[in-house]
């Protein structure tokens, strides 16, 4: 490490800097600023090479320096220098090549990696409330005769009671029972079959987003886009929260995927998006992002 008398000769170096690395400056807005790069070392530990080799060579100064006895190992995505003792029994002589080292997603590419998966999770969530609902509508057409029967007998026996029933049958929950009731089976089969299309579907689009697949970016896009004039609709009919709020988030899914993932070639299409992913996750990035040459050999010299 510097000693104290050399903190005068490293403060300009770092003063230079241009990137300052992850949570280490305060927003200079009300607006958080998530920093996802803190955010996934927090969830996965901090992305580093190096950490069993014998010997540090100056070429392996981006990722790696040593300072007597011992290493600072940059973290390949949020850009934090970590102080490891050097390895007793090391595995590997050297770093392996720059090709040979899988770098994990960072910046805007990260950040869509979060959003994608959050996505994919509201659609899991509805692939799983959907299926239910499928298998309910079945359940309920295979025992439809019986349960109606029983319905009735209910109703009969409300209806014929002490003053009558407490409130109007062909209103609230035992009004929409009987509009069920008075469905036909084949209707019952059909919406059953249509809901089971859509939870695969919804199931469809939560995998594919999950392992961040292009495609799936499409099939979300299409699908939210097709029924958002179906949630409008409901909207004029009766207005809730829950209406509302689903309407909200499917609207800023088409947004984000339509303009930040750039489909149908808007604003340069995938070239542009792995143009993005090339200079925010490559070796270009840890390049651009990295100590001046001048700290990294100080660090070195002590």
């Amino acid at each position: 490490m510097p000693s104290r008398g050399s903190g005068s000769q490293l403060a300009p170096v770092v003063h230079q800097r241009r990137h300052r690395p992850p949570g280490t400056e305060r927003p200079k807005r009300f607006r958080p600023r998530f920093h996802y790069e803190l955010i996934a070392c927090g969830f996965r530990g901090h992305e580093l090479v190096g950490t069993d080799v014998a010997e540090v060579r100056p070429e392996d100064a981006l990722v790696v320096v040593q300072t007597h006895d011992v290493r600072w190992h940059r973290c390949l995505r949020c850009d934090s220098w970590l102080p490891l003792p050097i390895p007793d029994q090391p595995t590997k002589q050297h770093l392996p090549a720059r090709e040979e080292i899988e770098l994990p997603l960072r910046g805007r590419p990260l950040r869509d990696k979060f959003v994608l998966r959050l996505i994919a999770v509201d659609r899991g969530l509805h692939f799983l409330i959907l299926g239910i609902l499928a298998g309910a509508i079945f359940l309920f057409t295979a025992h439809r005769v019986q349960l109606q029967h029983a319905f009735f007998r209910v109703l009969a026996d409300l209806q014929g009671g002490v003053g009558g029933p407490t409130e109007d049958t062909n209103r609230g929950v035992l009004g929409e029972l009987r509009r069920l009731f008075s469905l036909s089976a084949r209707r019952l089969e059909i919406a059953g079959v249509v809901i089971s299309a859509y939870a695969l579907l919804e199931g469809v689009e939560a995998v594919g987003l999950w392992f961040l697949q292009r495609w799936a970016e499409y099939v979300t896009f299409l699908a939210t886009t097709a029924l958002l004039p179906l949630e409008i609709y409901e909207l004029t009919t009766r207005v809730t929260t829950l209406k509302v709020v689903a309407l909200m988030v499917n609207l800023a899914v088409v947004i984000y995927l339509l303009f930040a993932k750039r489909l149908f070639g808007l604003r340069g299409g995938a070239g542009a998006e792995r143009a993005v992913r090339e200079r925010d996750s490559g070796w270009e990035a840890l390049e651009r992002t990295a100590p001046g040459a001048s700290l990294r050999d100080l660090m070195i010299g002590q």
